[in-house]
């Protein structure tokens, strides 16, 4: 019972890891060689090593340099012959792969022409699709990091509700392939849209006329509401120079005279766009204007939102 128990566990290691025979068969994996090894081990006490071979039928040169390899920790190995496939790359041009693509020389170069480079220098003769494949299954990182500038973690808070207001257009394409310009005005402290309007053209005026709106139920105070806009055209133009020397507002452009983007209104436009807009079929200026009408209300009125703990715009 012995002898057959540990036949049976020899077979048991020999299926998991080849089926039952090791002639004419390779076993690069050195997991399986361990499991073989252990079961050789113990069926050592009930049977001759003789014996063990030749059931696995696997010569005694290439068992004994399993257990040299054993020891050593290297039972992981690649093929004897490196050609066993004709177009098979040799460990030489893997490692020759390796250095160009980890070399801090071919850095600017990218992966797939630092393939057709290698064969114009006469290293390695390899498809660029090889060399991606090596890099992924290797997980080689080309050397290109870089350093980026700090960035700020927190945005424009203010104290007050109109003390500075972001505004910025946006573009909504139509069905037909016509566009709509959406101009609006936020404010930092509330979040509450203070102005809108839909445009079928566009033009410099309507950044005025949503201020303008704004400006109207703004809170009375000493001191005039800040514009935060980006520097584009339709926010720097002569029509919108000229309210601004009114005194009514002061106007900042953001990354040119702050390091702060205008990111509170690109947010909401975000929202507007792919939580409502794009859920229906934007056929005219007439349906967006209809929806974007119902989506300031919600806003305003009944979201609640997570920055202020659940009270909606309007409440503060």
């Amino acid at each position: 019972m012995r002898k057959l128990t540990a036949l049976l566990r020899l077979a048991l290691a020999l299926l998991h890891a080849s089926g039952f025979h090791l002639t004419g068969a390779r076993l690069p994996d050195g997991r399986d060689k361990r499991r073989i090894l252990r079961a050789v081990d113990r069926a050592r006490e009930y049977l001759p090593l003789r014996t063990l071979l030749r059931v696995m039928r696997v010569s005694p040169s290439r068992f004994h340099a399993w257990c040299r390899r054993q020891r050593a920790c290297v039972l992981d190995d690649q093929s004897s012959c490196p050609r066993t496939s004709p177009s098979r790359l040799t460990r030489s041009e893997v490692r020759a792969i390796q250095d160009m693509v980890t070399s801090p020389d071919y850095r600017h170069i990218p992966t797939g022409t630092l393939a057709v480079l290698a064969q114009r220098l006469g290293k390695v003769w390899a498809s660029p699709s090889t060399w991606y494949h090596l890099v992924r299954q290797n997980g080689w990182r080309r050397p290109r990091l870089r350093g980026h500038p700090a960035k700020p973690q927190v945005g424009l808070r203010t104290t007050r509700a109109d003390e500075m207001w972001h505004i910025d257009m946006t573009v909504i394409r139509l069905l037909d392939g016509t566009r709509a310009y959406l101009h609006a005005v936020i404010d930092n402290f509330s979040r509450r849209i203070l102005a809108w309007r839909v445009a079928e053209t566009f033009a410099p005026v309507n950044s005025v006329v949503v201020l303008v709106d704004a400006s109207r139920g703004a809170t009375p105070s000493e001191t005039t509401p800040v514009v935060l806009a980006d520097a584009g055209v339709e926010n720097v133009n002569a029509q919108v120079d000229a309210l601004i020397t009114t005194g009514v507002l002061r106007r900042v452009l953001a990354f040119t005279e702050l390091k702060f983007s205008n990111s509170m209104i690109e947010a909401w436009w975000h929202s507007l766009k792919h939580q409502w807009l794009f859920l229906h079929s934007l056929d005219s200026v007439t349906t967006v204007h209809r929806l974007v009408a119902f989506y300031v209300g919600q806003h305003n009125r009944v979201l609640p939102h997570s920055a202020f703990h659940g009270q909606t715009p309007d409440e503060m």
